[in-house]
């Protein structure tokens, strides 16, 4: 029998007590890593006597946009939800979808809009304002509802000679909810890209 050149190893021959420190500091790593944990993200309501909840007492869910008729002439093509967020707009308690919208054309880059859907009690989801547009020749790249203001960038050309692959114009926009209606709120002048 030939002897190992290597001595033995303390864990070849482990004993109880090893793995019960083992198993103690793989206990203290999970009970750190709970605490060490980033925050969920939460959003607090201005008033929540004003939230409205369905009947078990959950919130009301945002519009789905999957079955509305959209504003847009699409020729028979349909249309497509390209992007799509929720937040409460109009500070009612219910949340509103704000969904950019286009053509559901087989290729290319055809111009969207920005539409505001809504939803009471009992009706389907219907829109209630146009944001942005597709007659504007807009595409919508940079999306998103944060704090009642809907913000976005908007992608235009600056002719009829540009290839509509290639937006040369960029601009910022937002708009907010003040009295009856959305008011674009920034983003008036276009700069080229």
């Amino acid at each position: 029998m030939q002897t190992p050149a290597l001595p033995d190893l303390a864990h070849t021959a482990a004993k109880p007590m090893h793995w019960l420190a083992t198993a103690a500091a793989m206990a203290g790593v999970v009970a750190l890593a709970g605490l060490l944990q980033p925050r969920t993200a939460t959003a607090t309501a201005t008033a929540p006597e004003q939230r409205t909840t369905t009947q078990h007492g959950a919130p009301a869910p945002a519009p789905d946009p999957a079955g509305v008729e959209f504003p847009l002439e699409c020729g028979g093509a349909g249309t497509t939800v390209a992007k799509k967020a929720s937040g409460d707009l109009d500070g009612d308690g219910r949340p509103e979808t704000v969904a950019v919208v286009h053509c559901a054309a087989g290729s290319g880059t055809p111009p969207g809009g920005i539409y505001v859907l809504t939803q009471g009690s009992v009706a389907a989801p219907r829109v209630v304002a146009t944001l942005v547009d597709p007659a504007d020749r807009k595409t919508v790249g940079d999306f998103a509802v944060r704090d009642g203001v809907v913000s976005a960038t908007l992608l235009g050309y600056s002719s009829l000679d540009v290839p509509r692959c290639c937006p040369d114009q960029e601009e910022q926009a937002s708009w907010r909810w003040k009295g009856q209606a959305f008011v674009r709120t920034s983003g008036d002048l276009a700069r080229s890209v």
